[in-house]
């Protein structure tokens, strides 16, 4: 556990995540934006906590903020702040994350969520350092610091009008990417002891450590939710160890907590007024005309719709749950406009 004015624990020793380290330790150094990049799970956040500890900026406050999580409307409110009385429900004033994080630093996560007009006035506050409050007319300074994560390819979200240029080119003052856990296995070992021996601390356990069988499956598997997705499975496996209570060291490791084999089939399968509602009615009315391809198309796309969200988005599992090729699986993202999965 770190301090709340040191930097972070970032654990590994592969040569791809020591570069990631020592660049995001450089850029600290200078009062600039920062773009960290990075698919979910890679530590994103530890990399731009990092950033703000090691700069001149560390005594100051260290304010994050989730652009997924709020409406267009929510984030501009908490961003900027707002007056009172300048919305249905804004009883009295309240400081924005820019407000909070003066003389600090502000987190951006998912950046690529923030709509166009939130961006502009980003970029307004990168630019000349001032903002309103939702509501307001009186023109406020920011000393702030902003650092931006994203797990999408923003260049290309910019060419193609759903991200300010503009606001990239500030944002990218320099960009640190933080790597994803199938290119730094080497750390696989380390970081899944790390995370067991703190679940075993918190059952008042020992860590036994893994076996050779139980490492080789960490190290063989691709963690698409990478160093988050390895924390879970490391912390399960403690704690099924410790309920078990086994003696010699961790062997069994679930990846994936709902492969429960038939005991959860008929949950995982279509609800029964969902198959009812995409089967063709059999009071159908030929005489008229009827868009056949439409409704495939609905189908396919409720399906496939249905399909990512148990897959948490990974496109890549929802294929193979599908019996599609990869590429398949692409076009039908393409298709049906369903991109955010990985």
């Amino acid at each position: 556990m770190h301090s709340p004015s040191s930097p972070p624990d970032l654990i590994g020793q592969s040569p791809i995540f020591l570069d990631a380290l020592a660049h995001a330790s450089a850029a600290a150094s200078v009062d600039r934006p920062i773009l960290v990049i990075g698919e979910r799970g890679s530590g994103k956040e530890l990399f731009a906590a990092r950033i703000h500890f090691l700069s001149p900026r560390w005594e100051g406050p260290f304010i994050k903020v989730n652009c997924a999580a709020m409406s267009e409307e929510l984030l501009d409110s908490e961003l900027f702040g707002h007056e009172a009385g300048a919305f249905t429900g804004a009883a009295k004033k309240h400081r924005g994350r820019f407000e909070r994080a003066e003389g600090g630093t502000l987190f951006l996560d998912e950046i690529s969520s923030a709509s166009l007009r939130v961006q502009e006035k980003l970029l307004r506050v990168i630019e000349y350092g001032e903002y309103e409050r939702v509501g307001g007319e009186q023109t406020i300074t920011a000393d702030v610091r902003i650092v931006a994560a994203a797990n999408v390819n923003l260049p290309a979200r910019a060419e193609a009008g759903k991200f300010r240029a503009d606001l990239l080119d500030r944002l990218a003052f320099d960009v640190v990417i933080a790597p994803p856990l199938r290119k730094r296995r080497e750390d696989i070992a380390q970081l899944a002891a790390h995370f067991a021996n703190g679940m075993a601390s918190e059952l008042d356990e020992r860590f036994p450590g893994f076996t050779p069988e139980a490492l080789h499956t960490l190290q063989s598997y691709s963690w698409p939710g990478n160093v988050r997705e390895l924390k879970n499975a490391a912390e399960r496996a403690m704690f099924h160890w410790s309920s078990a209570e086994e003696s010699g060291p961790i062997e069994k490791i679930i990846l994936d907590p709902f492969d429960q084999g038939e005991a959860l089939a008929p949950d995982l399968a279509m609800p029964a007024s969902e198959a009812e509602r995409d089967k063709p009615s059999e009071m159908m009315d030929f005489g008229a005309k009827f868009d056949l391809r439409a409704k495939l198309d609905e189908i396919e796309k409720t399906l496939v719709t249905d399909a990512l969200a148990r897959s948490t988005g990974n496109q890549k599992r929802t294929a193979e749950a599908l019996c599609l090729t990869y590429d398949q699986m692409r076009g039908l993202v393409r298709k049906y406009d369903l991109a955010g999965g990985s």
